[in-house]
């Protein structure tokens, strides 16, 4: 009678080991592929980060697009009166 309960609370233990074991690899291999995507994501944040850097430097004369079109309504004013003056 013993043996047999030695051999029940082993038994215990074992599958109590193998459950973690088990818990453990599954873990592992859901979060290693978490991991490498962050991880590829981060090289690509960085390319995606310098390209809208070097966007923003080369739209940054549009800002003056406005004054432009305020400018060129001027002259094209200026234009039609002076056609208007001369009779055409």
């Amino acid at each position: 009678m013993d043996t047999f309960a030695a051999a029940a609370s082993t038994t215990g233990w074992t599958i109590g080991y193998v459950i973690t074991i088990v818990v453990v690899v599954v873990v592992v291999a859901l979060v290693v592929p978490i991991l490498l995507l962050a991880a590829s994501i981060g090289k690509q944040a960085e390319t995606i980060n310098d390209s809208l850097t070097e966007s923003v430097h080369n739209t940054a004369a549009l800002k003056d697009l406005n004054t432009t079109i305020d400018h060129a309504e001027v002259i094209a004013a200026g234009l039609h009166r002076g056609r208007t003056r001369l009779g055409g």
